[in-house]
């Protein structure tokens, strides 16, 4: 993968929305980027928004243009993209459509340490998780139906967001199955553990075993 001058993806979304050579102005920006719903889709920090705009002039993706006022606020810096912006934003974007990497979603945090809690507690949390996705979903299809007379090439996100949710609310729905129903391998010594504290000899080896120095 390259080595991005910029790493933020915010500086992408910025370069994108540049494209169509029209220039803008940093609060132009911000607010074009909260219209199109693209804060949905990018975590964008809107207090480093100027700092991600000042590293890409820095770099030459972007060049001020002219200055705008707008009555008697500030003056403003109005930036167009170059053609090294052009190019960035073509390379960068490839890269993250064709190179997959890891992510670390919070959920997946939380699945890889679920035992700290009971089985059923865990139940309880999921079957909430389930609703809330449900409602998530049902909202997600109601906002996209609402745009359909938009181009489907700029709705594709959301319909991956909602292809992410129902497949996400398919798998917890079978592990909150596997938990309700006692079928999930090892969930009877999960659950005595929760309540006696006893510790299945298989952990406590694993233990042993992480103490001890790494074999040459």
């Amino acid at each position: 993968m390259a080595k991005r001058k910029v790493t933020n993806l915010t500086g992408l979304a910025i370069l994108a929305l540049l494209m169509p050579g029209q220039p803008m102005h940093p609060y132009q920006m911000a607010t074009v980027l909260q219209r199109t719903g693209k804060d949905h889709d990018v975590k964008i920090k809107w207090g480093s928004l100027y700092t991600v705009v000042q590293n890409l002039e820095k770099h030459g993706f972007i060049s001020p243009t002219a200055s705008a006022r707008d009555g008697r606020r500030p003056e403003r810096t109005v930036y167009a993209i170059t053609d090294a912006g052009r190019a960035e934003a073509r390379d960068w974007l490839a890269e993250l459509v064709g190179d997959p990497e890891p992510e670390f979603p919070r959920f997946t945090t939380a699945l890889s340490v679920l035992g700290v809690l009971d089985p059923d507690t865990v139940a309880a949390l999921l079957a909430k998780r389930i609703a809330a996705l449900d409602e998530r979903i049902a909202a997600d299809r109601a906002a996209l139906a609402a745009v359909a007379h938009v181009p489907r090439i700029f709705l594709i996100e959301g319909e991956y967001a909602i292809a992410m949710l129902v497949a996400e609310v398919a798998w917890v729905r079978s592990l909150l199955a596997e938990i309700t129903s006692g079928t999930l391998p090892g969930v009877d010594d999960w659950r005595r553990y929760h309540e006696t504290g006893e510790i299945q000899p298989e952990f406590l080896q694993m233990l042993d075993e992480g103490d001890r120095p790494a074999a040459d």
